[in-house]
Parts: structure tokens; sequence; C-alpha cells
């Protein structure tokens, strides 16, 4: 039996979002208010249901509109969309920034993460929620990691409200109110509530929808953000997102702070859309084999070879063939790829453009966090910009090459950086992996080959062209070829994303970031990663290297944490991360992540079983998930607490 949901009916408000993202309904199987309507059959129902896709564009924009998705809401967009409304309501509870239920039109979202919660985010939490009660207007949502480790401890405020006005060229929107005494009570006296069927509602009608990043967070800079998302400090100089700015040897990040994000001429006049001319000079296949020849690996952790995928993706007489941006980068302590995008965005969509024309894609996707709104306010007017000036669209500079980009944002949910939990989410399903094979070369989005990459992979495809293979391939070593970015936070002076070539040490990019007295550990990869100790700083920052110490370098992630942190309570907080992040899909990961969290908190509070009973548990638990679980979020779940336990000794 399907879920349906009465006579709950959509406010003016809640339609014209979904409206503007649709348009106008045709008829009234699609929810068009007509009294003649003949119901008999309905009209472009076909058509509709090839627009699943839309669902999570459509609860989008309901959420930032209204602040919330209702019930008359989510029937109107199932409606528009024929999706059954137990499936999109399936789809709606899956994200954390979502909300089915009534709340403030201001969200204000506390970072409780690793870096943060080293930074003092427990004490910014308290603090914020006893200034900001349930009389404030705002709600406040202790969140995972932002991606703004480098600015610790951080906040992120969203207010709902009508779309922006377009700002003139190169310049981003500022939010402003239009109504403040609306604003404070935003719904107002007898007015009805939002979604309730019964009213319009005040609620958007009189605010701009607004986003603000507050870092690093203090608790007046946090409650004044919320109230006044355009009081919001301003945007920070690029040396306090890469501390190497200005360097004249960087590769990757040799353009940031030095060029204008928001100018293409700035950025061609600095050697873009030359790796693009090479490209089409190259040919499809020769791309390819410079990739292949560079020995690039992904960057995202898997260290797959990007040219061997892009080859297999290429060679499927399958079409059409489709692209996709990983820029969802959700694991704890990782930013590179925001600061790539927020400081060089045309990098990225000339990259993707060599990548599509390469593979024999036409339309690419770029899946970026929903908690990056200056990454998509840059990348939404670099895409704009490429297309209007031939870079994107039916004839790339004029070569006969049809390529373009669509920008899809995440809702909070740290599985959808699994390259097929993304497929399901753009598709408008709940991003869950799927099972491989097939793998997404062969059958990926909507059903046809796909290359997956991140932005960092992505990125290093310019050099390769532009110096060509063999001067990329001598960066590095042997097996880990080109240069790395590092993302550095925690105990440490000057926090932020450094370039090194792989095989440096882990001490030599510690003494760049300028590590302090009393260093206790240092995580490698993010929450999925593994506990180094300070004597093991000889560590060389490559696959192989970390693999034979008995760690990962995962997506490049360098947490150092000394005394003053409490291990114990770092770990359960990752325990509680992956509880929260685990989409629930398969036993040994839905009870295992929730396993662990347990056994973590009765250690801590020294409750229950004596730690080593505690102890044993978490070692046949991990092992179960390792093994069992069907995707790398509770393959890995485990990874840090067992290198603390048997590297650090943190129960001892």
């Amino acid at each position: 039996m399907d879920l349906h949901f009465g006579d709950s009916k959509p406010t003016d408000e809640e339609r014209a979002a979904v409206d503007a993202l649709l348009g106008p309904p045709e008829s009234a199987w699609e929810g068009a208010d007509r009294t003649d309507a003949d119901l008999r059959w309905a009209r472009g129902g076909r058509e509709a249901r090839d627009r699943r896709d839309l669902l999570l564009p459509g609860l989008h924009a309901l959420n930032d509109r209204v602040g919330w998705i209702s019930e008359g809401a989510l029937d109107y967009l199932c409606r528009r969309l024929t999706v059954p409304p137990a499936e999109a309501y399936g789809v709606a509870t899956f994200y954390a920034m979502f909300s089915v239920r009534p709340r403030p039109a201001t969200v204000l979202h506390l970072c409780t993460d690793l870096a943060c919660t080293a930074a003092g985010a427990t004490e910014l939490c308290a603090d914020v929620e006893v200034r900001l009660g349930p009389e404030s207007g705002v709600k406040v949502e202790r969140s995972p990691c932002l991606g703004l480790c480098e600015r610790a401890p951080a906040a992120l405020v969203i207010r709902a409200g009508h779309p922006a006005p377009s700002a003139p060229e190169g310049l981003s929107a500022r939010p402003a109110f239009e109504d403040e005494a609306v604003q404070a009570d935003s719904w107002g006296p007898g007015a009805a509530a939002p979604g309730d069927g019964k009213g319009k509602g005040r609620r958007g009608r009189n605010t701009l929808h607004a986003t603000a990043v507050c870092a690093p967070a203090t608790p007046d800079a946090a409650v004044r953000a919320a109230g006044h998302p355009e009081s919001a400090p301003a945007e920070p100089t690029p040396a306090t997102a890469v501390p190497q700015t200005g360097t004249p040897t960087l590769t990757l990040l040799t353009r940031i702070g030095t060029v204008d994000p928001t100018s293409l001429d700035d950025y061609r006049a600095h050697g873009g859309y030359t790796a693009l001319r090479r490209a089409f000079a190259l040919g499809p296949a020769g791309v390819i084999r410079e990739v292949t020849d560079s020995g690039l690996l992904g960057r995202g952790g898997a260290a797959f070879p990007t040219g061997r995928k892009w080859q297999a993706a290429a060679a499927q007489p399958d079409h059409p063939h489709y692209l996709v941006c990983n820029a969802d980068e959700s694991e704890p302590g990782t930013f590179k790829d925001r600061v790539l995008m927020e400081g060089d965005p045309y990098a990225l969509v000339e990259a993707m453009t060599i990548a599509g024309y390469a593979t024999g894609a036409h339309k690419g996707y770029l899946y970026l966090r929903g908690e990056y709104p200056r990454a998509l306010t840059r990348l939404t007017h670099a895409i704009a910009q490429a297309r209007a000036r031939g870079l994107l669209g039916d004839d790339v500079l004029g070569q006969g090459y049809a390529f373009d980009v669509e920008i899809r944002r995440g809702a909070g949910a740290y599985i959808c950086g699994e390259e097929t939990a993304l497929f399901n989410s753009i598709e408008g399903y709940r991003g869950e992996p799927r099972s491989k094979p097939p793998f997404p070369v062969e059958k990926g989005l909507f059903g046809k080959p796909t290359v997956e990459n991140n932005v960092e992979t992505l990125v290093n495809v310019l050099p390769i062209l532009t110096l060509g293979a063999p001067a990329y391939a001598a960066i590095g070593t042997a097996a880990s070829t080109g240069p790395k970015l590092f993302c550095v936070s925690g105990s440490v002076d000057r926090p932020g994303v450094y370039e090194l070539p792989f095989g440096a040490t882990l001490g030599e990019l510690l003494t760049l970031a300028g590590v302090r007295d009393g260093l206790r550990a240092v995580l490698l990869g993010g929450a999925a990663g593994g506990f180094v100790r300070p004597d093991e700083l000889d560590v060389p920052l490559t696959f192989e290297g970390t693999r034979e110490a008995g760690t990962t370098l995962g997506s490049g992630v360098v947490m150092a944490f000394d005394d003053t942190v409490p291990l114990p309570r770092l770990l359960l907080r990752i325990a509680e991360f992956f509880r929260d992040e685990s989409c629930g899909q398969c036993v040994p990961c839905r009870v295992g992540t929730v396993r662990q969290e347990e056994a973590l908190r009765r250690i801590v509070d020294r409750t229950g079983a004596g730690a080593a009973g505690d102890i044993a548990l978490l070692r046949d638990v991990g092992r179960a998930m390792r093994d069992a679980s069907i995707c790398g979020l509770g393959q890995t779940a485990w990874n840090a607490v067992e290198s603390a336990i048997d590297r650090l000794g943190a129960y001892k």
C-alpha cells in the first residue's frame, strides 16, 4: 500500500517554488486548479516520469523557499513528477538538510565534528543553544563536518525565502532583508503556519533566501549571523585556506590567490583553456593515452588508475555516456575540493570538458555538497560564463563537440560520496549504494556508461596536458605520480590546504603547517582512516608508503591532535558519525555502527562491561562490518578505532 497525504494542500508559496523549477502544471493530474478538467486520463504522464531526476532539485526548491517540506508540498511535487508519495517521503527523510516537520525559516548549523570539536565546538554549541532558544525563530542544529576545518569551529546559516536577485556579472548577490519585522516574527500574529493548507502563510514572502558562513565562529558571531546573514564576516583571504599562496612551484593551487575566480578573462590570461585546446589537438584517444601514461591515480581514496577508467567507459558501445564530478566531499577533515571550487572554478569546468571529450560524454553532472554555498555561487557563474563564451554548449571552441555541465546539490548525506549512491541521488532515489558489478563504466548514471571522478582528480588533468605525461610522471614517485593536496587541520598553527609532491613525509608536511608541542596523534584519511603516533612522522605520503605503514592516505586528510584533546571522546565522535551516516541498507553496517557507538560510549562512561570486554566486542563487530558491508562506509567504519586501540593504546 502506498503512502498518501489525505487532503493536505500546498500553499501558494510551495506551489510557486515547485512551478519555478518545473514550469506551470498542464493538467489537473499534475495539480492544476482547473474545474473543467477531464480526469479520465493523464496527459504528459510519460514525460513527467522521465523527470524523476528532478525530485531532489524539487525538494531543494521547497526547502529553500519555505524552510521545510510539508505534506501538501510533497504531494504536489509528487503529482508533478508522478512519483509515489511513499518513495518521495523516503528520499526527503534521507537527507539531513531537509525537514518534513515545521521548523523556523532560519537554521543555524554548528559543526561538531573532529576539527571543530578539538577547537571548542562543544562549548560553542552549548552557549549558542542557550542564547537562541525556541522563541528566537532560529533552529540550531548540531552538524557533521561542514568542510571548513581550516577555520574551526564553523557555523553555517541557511535562511529560507525567495531566491535572491541575480547579481551583475562578476559579483555575487548579497542577501538582504526586505522586511526585518516580518523576519523577527516569521509567520505573524494569527497567520496560518506554512504548509497547513489554510492560508498562504507569511514565511518566504517578505525575506530573501540567504546563506552565511561564519568561521571561525564565536557565540556572538554565530548569533549575529543567524539573525542577520548579511552581517556574516567577509570572505577570508586565499592565504587563510592556502598558506602556500604565491609559491611559484605550485601546480594545482597556482592560480588561487593570484587570479580573480569570477573572471574568465583572468583565468585565460593565466593559462586557462590551454589544456582543452591541446586535448582537441590530440583527439579523445590521445587524451586517454596521456592520462594513462601520466600514472594519474584517483584522488578520492580508492587510488584507481584514471586512464583505465576513462578507457573502459569510452570503449562502451552503449550510449549516451555520462561524466559525473563528485564534489560531495563529506569526509571529516576534507576541504580541498571546496578550496579548488571557490578559488579556481574555471579549472574544474575546463577539466570536466576535457574528461567528457575523452570519454564520449556530452553531459556532465557536478554533484556539489549542499553545505558549500560559496562554491555553488562561483561554479554557477563560471558555467554560465563558459556557456556564453562558447566554451560549453553545442559547439565547444568551434570543434563540433557538444558538452554542458549541470550542477546538482546534495543535501547532507555522507554516503552520497560513494559513486553509485551518488547516481541514485541524482536519479531521484534514496542515496543507497548499488551492488557491483556491473561497474559504473558499464552501467552507471541512468543505466549508461559513466565516468565518476572527484574534483582534485579532474583538475590534475590540466597539468598532464600542458606539461605532458612524462613531465607530470616525473613529479612524485614511480607508483604515486604528480602533486597531491593535503587538508591539514587540528593542532597546527597554519591549517589549510597544502600541495606537495608525492613522497614528502608526514613530518615535512606538519613542519610546514607548524605543528604544536605536545603532539599525541595524527589521523590520516579522516574518520575512515587511521591514526599514527608522533614517532611515525617519517611515513612517506604516498599510496604505497602509507599502505606499508599500516595506515591509509585516503583523500588527503591530516588532522593533528595534541595532548589537550581527549582521545576517547574523539573516537566516540567518530563512531557517532558513522552511526548517523549509515544508509541502513545492509545489516552489518546498520547494526554494526550502532553497536560500535554503544561500546565506545560504555567505555567513555565507564559503565556496563569492562573495557576489555567491550574492546573484544569492538573487534568482532569491526571485522563483520569490514568483511560483509556493501560499501566503503561500513568497511572502513572500524579503521580509526582499531588503529587508536592498537597503535595508540587509547584505553590503557
